[in-house]
């Protein structure tokens, strides 16, 4: 009988890439759900690209997309941070109509409304992007996000090819289409863990570097003080301090004022809008509720979850710290995914890193495999449940986090030890 792949010697071609891409498991029905997700996510991520790039017009110097938002999206509003730290009252953006004014002045008439959603300290952070014109800073933004991710997450996994799965995921597929800071925060997130022992300095800046997006920093008081970490609670704190200082140098005290008084006031009126606009992008408890319950039921429902996202991860880090780590970090993820009303689905960039790594390390049994495939869909799900006004998707995580945590009270682990994370021996030893 003739060999196959020489009669397609494409096909064989194919098919011998893509196995060299699918990460090694030791369980076969870890393998399978890996091989999968990269199968599927490939797909959706090559197609999805392939038709934005397609329907984009590729004009000097902000090139445009199909629905005339400029090429990166979200990342203009970071640009604009680091382009206001030149002006002389950078506060005065956090006005909607003096925004949407500047950026008319930039992109002409018309485009689509938009809002300063950070905090003041994005003023420090993006200065340097500032400095070039959008078009490089926005490459030089993808090209710093990619490196730090692919740093951070090299040392985290085993094999390289986790990584690809992970960059194939909604989550960063979303990332890139929007030009959003997933890759890097989830590269700091990683990086944080892989700290908090060994070198806690480096986990404390970061951790107060984080308060740039405060809803993915916000539980980390919580496990520092619950897991006694005090000098890392320090350093964070001091970061948080600087930061905030050097933001008041750049904006003036008005700019604290006025992200308080306009910016955050506005971010809840998206989120409460009547039409569910924001529904299909916003995975949280918050935004899967509010249309069967109203603003108010919702808000109720967002903190009880909040509570118990807070509950959960204090006695987690309190009688669980010399657990294995690679739960712990999935944990911690999972209920920050559950705490805050604003969570953009590019944000579960992290959590998915955390259940795909799970899921190569052999430590997920039948129930946990499927939660880590759901996790890993979530984005999408949300894209089309938000779309038809239908909830569910957000209460993946919380999900998640119960399931985590009942693996680390319950039974030991299958599958490899957790000193597999620089944190689990850290961890072990203190």
């Amino acid at each position: 009988m003739p060999d196959e792949s020489l009669s397609n010697p494409d096909r064989s071609c194919a098919a011998r890439f893509l196995s060299a891409l699918i990460p090694q498991a030791d369980n076969p029905e870890d393998a399978e759900f890996l091989r999968g997700l990269l199968l599927l996510g490939s797909a959706l991520f090559t197609l999805t690209l392939l038709a934005y790039a397609c329907t984009t017009n590729w004009t000097w110097p902000f090139p445009r997309d199909n629905v005339t938002l400029v090429l990166g999206r979200d990342f203009l509003n970071l640009w604009m941070y680091g382009h206001a730290v030149l002006d002389a009252d950078p506060a005065r953006f956090y006005d909607l109509v003096t925004y949407n004014a500047e950026l008319a002045k930039l992109l002409g008439p018309g485009y689509p409304g938009q809002n300063w959603p950070n905090p003041p300290t994005a003023l420090v952070v993006m200065a340097p992007f500032g400095l070039l014109a959008y078009l490089p800073a926005l490459i030089a933004w993808f090209v710093a996000s990619f490196l730090a991710f692919y740093l951070a997450g090299r040392r985290e996994v085993a094999d390289a090819r986790i990584l690809v799965v992970v960059l194939v995921s909604p989550a960063a597929l979303l990332c890139v289409i929007s030009g959003q800071s997933s890759l890097l925060t989830t590269a700091a997130l990683l990086a944080i863990f892989a700290s908090l022992d060994r070198r806690p300095v480096v986990a404390g800046v970061l951790i107060g570097l984080l308060t740039v997006k405060p809803q993915l920093g916000v539980l980390f008081p919580f496990a520092l003080i619950a897991s006694g970490r005090w000098r890392v609670f320090l350093w964070a704190a001091m970061t948080a301090i600087a930061l905030f200082a050097i933001s008041v140098a750049i904006g003036g005290p008005e700019s604290w004022h006025d992200y308080i008084a306009k910016a955050l006031p506005l971010q809840r009126e998206v989120l409460s809008d009547p039409a569910g606009t924001a529904m299909p992008f916003q995975a949280s408890i918050f935004m899967n509720v509010r249309g069967l319950v109203g603003n108010r039921a919702g808000e109720a429902i967002q903190f009880a979850f909040a509570l118990a996202a807070v509950v959960t991860v204090t006695i987690a880090f309190r009688y669980r710290r010399g657990g294995d780590a690679r739960l712990l970090q999935a944990l911690f993820l999972a209920c920050t995914a559950s705490t805050s009303p604003y969570l953009g689905s590019y944000d579960l960039l992290p959590l998915s890193f955390a259940s795909i790594a799970l899921l190569a390390e052999g430590k997920l049994d039948a129930t946990g495999r499927h939660l880590a495939q759901l996790v890993f869909w979530t984005p999408a799900l949300q894209l089309l449940f938000g779309n038809l006004q239908i909830p569910g998707p957000g209460f993946i995580a919380p999900a998640f986090a119960a399931y985590l945590l009942q693996r680390l009270f319950t039974a030991a682990v299958p599958g490899k030890a957790a000193a597999s994370l620089p944190l689990a021996d850290s961890a072990l030893r203190s």
